[in-house]
Formats: C-alpha cells, sequence, structure tokens
C-alpha cells in the first residue's frame, strides 16, 4: 500500500465526518445500547457510543461505509471515549481494550473492502484517541485550584492500554485528537512513543487540538502557535485543528499553524455552531464553500468534518477540494 507521506504531497486527503451524528439518526434506545451481551448491565449504557462497536457493529461499518463512499480516504474508529478513565462512567473499564480492538477491526474491515475496489486510493483507519473527561492541567475545583483530578502518569497507563488495542486491531495511524488541554496530549503521545518503542514499530501520529471561544484559545489557555510548540518535540505526520468552530471561524488559527509547522496540517470543524437546540445548521454547500478559502490560501492537506457533518459535508467538501493542491510542507 502507497505510504500516507507520498500521498500528502499529491493531494488533499479527506477525513471522514461526525460518528455521533450520524449514529443519532439509528435513534438507539437503552436497549440497543445494552444488545443481548449486556441486557442485565446494572447501569445505564444508553449515550455510550464506543460500546456500540460490540452491540451494534452493522450500524458503525455501515457509517465507514457511508463515510469511504462519500470521498473519504480516511476513518476514524469509534473509540473516541475508549480510555478506562472516560469508560469509568459506565462502569466499563474492563472491556476497554475489546472496545478499541474490535472499533478498529471493523473500520478496518471496511477500508480493506474499499482498497480492495480502489487499489489506486488506498483507505485508511485513524485510531480515535479523544482527550477524556478528566484534565491534568487544571483543577475542576474552584475552591481549590491546585487539585487536580487525574496525574499525568494515570493518563499515560489510560492511553497507553488504548493505543495497544488500537493498534492491534489494524489502525492504520493514530489521531490524538480534539485536545483541550496540552498535558493529556503529551500523555498520549508519549504513550504511543512508549508502544512505538517496545514493539520496533513506526506509525503515523495526528494531532487535533481544539479552540473553545473566540479569544483563539485552547481550555488550558494556549494559543495555536504554543500548541505547536508544545507538542513539536514529537515525531507526527500532522497537526491541526478540530471541534468547537465552524470552518470560517478556524481561518486565523489554521493560518498560524500553516505559516508555522513543518508538518502537515489538518482541519475538521463543526458544521457551524450549534443552534438553540445544540443542532448544527450548516447545510453542506455552505460548509464546502467555508472550506474553498483553506484551499485557495494553501492551508491545509487534510480535511473533513466534526460535529454535526454527515457524508453529505464530507461529499460535497470532497468534490470541492479535489481541484486545488495540498499545502506544500
Amino acid at each position: 500500500m502507497k505510504d500516507i507521506k507520498e500521498i500528502l504531497k499529491e493531494r488533499i486527503l479527506i477525513l471522514d465526518g461526525a460518528m455521533g451524528t450520524m449514529l443519532q439518526r439509528y435513534k438507539f434506545q437503552e436497549e440497543d445500547f445494552r444488545g443481548e451481551r449486556f441486557k442485565d448491565w446494572e447501569h445505564p449504557l444508553q449515550g455510550n457510543n464506543d460500546l456500540l462497536s460490540l452491540t451494534q457493529p452493522e450500524a458503525i461499518a455501515e457509517v465507514h461505509r457511508k463515510y469511504f463512499g462519500a470521498g473519504a480516504d480516511i476513518v476514524e474508529t469509534n473509540t473516541f471515549s475508549g480510555t478506562t478513565i472516560a469508560m469509568a462512567d459506565y462502569h466499563m473499564e474492563n472491556l476497554v481494550y475489546e472496545l478499541n480492538y474490535e472499533s478498529a477491526r471493523i473500520a478496518k474491515m471496511v477500508a480493506d473492502e474499499f482498497t480492495k475496489k480502489e487499489p489506486n486510493k488506498p483507505r485508511f483507519v485513524a485510531g480515535s484517541i479523544g482527550p477524556t473527561n478528566k484534565t491534568a492541567s487544571m483543577s475542576p475545583d474552584v475552591n481549590d485550584p491546585g487539585y487536580r483530578a487525574i496525574s499525568f502518569d494515570e493518563l499515560r497507563i489510560a492511553y497507553k492500554q488504548q493505543v495497544e488495542a488500537l493498534l492491534d486491531g489494524g489502525s492504520d495511524l493514530l489521531l490524538v485528537e480534539t485536545i483541550f488541554d496540552t498535558l493529556n496530549a503529551k500523555a498520549a503521545l508519549f504513550a504511543i512513543e512508549e508502544v512505538k518503542e517496545e514493539r520496533n514499530i513506526d506509525v503515523p501520529i495526528m494531532v487535533s487540538g481544539t479552540i473553545t471561544d473566540a479569544s483563539g484559545r485552547t481550555l488550558s489557555g494556549q494559543t495555536a502557535e504554543a500548541f505547536l510548540i508544545s507538542i513539536s518535540h514529537i515525531p507526527i505526520l500532522s497537526v491541526g485543528f478540530n471541534c468547537a468552530l465552524g470552518a470560517s471561524q478556524l481561518i486565523p488559527h489554521l493560518e498560524v499553524l500553516s505559516t508555522k509547522s513543518e508538518h502537515a496540517v489538518s482541519a475538521h470543524p463543526n458544521a457551524g455552531l450549534p443552534n438553540a437546540f445544540g443542532e448544527y445548521d450548516e447545510t453542506p454547500d455552505q460548509m464546502a464553500e467555508q472550506i474553498r478559502e483553506y484551499v485557495e490560501k494553501g492551508l491545509i492537506n487534510i480535511v473533513g468534518g466534526c460535529c454535526g457533518t454527515t457524508p453529505e459535508h464530507i461529499t460535497a467538501i470532497a468534490k470541492m477540494v479535489e481541484n486545488f493542491a495540498p499545502r506544500e510542507f
């Protein structure tokens, strides 16, 4: 299979859209999340999307197929919350290896189907590594600013377990994404480097932060440039931003990365900002038109969608960017 680094020099690669948005279309209820295997689980499971890789694997495979069919080169595994830290909410810490392994296996199976049909357009699986629901550099207690709900080492151990399972399941690359606290990301990157060293392998790493508000900073207070500097000691494939903002609001931050980074630059924004009901109104054409500015300015190498995006959004984006050259790096 052609090396992803070579392909990035030739064209802009397309990442998939939102998994959660697609799963909402199925209107799964508590019993669907439980399936037969977890029907007697003592705690509520609705909302645990990662679990659907075990209880509704066909739905997960179908979402991947729709995104590849829409033009995606890379799909993300259904593992955004696939750590012991996040799974503690459902008392499912012991299932973390299986959840990640199965999610990667399903995505890889679908990727291989499409690569077989179009060998000139290989499809890739990115193991999705989310930020967890705890932050290492800020206190959750307003009355105790020195308190931390989690340590670097606890994060490192949890991420390492996730990384091993994602690789065993067949992930081609790893995507540390939606980073709101760079210290959490550093723990994930440290864990990846540990696994690479232990297994004597090299795996491409994508890193994607999230700018949380109009100040242009991550939740832990870093600007785009500070974020880039913080992770630049690690050998990575790409750096970028996703979530929180719509496509047009990301432009100034992508400009910083594009100017300062030696790596490929990625972006997978939301379909605009959420409305009063928490839903996303931006149509595929509206979003693709905003992303046109990315490619006209030569800012990106990888582009896709985050919250609110669907295969229709990915199709529109893929069609729009196909005649533009990727950013040089």
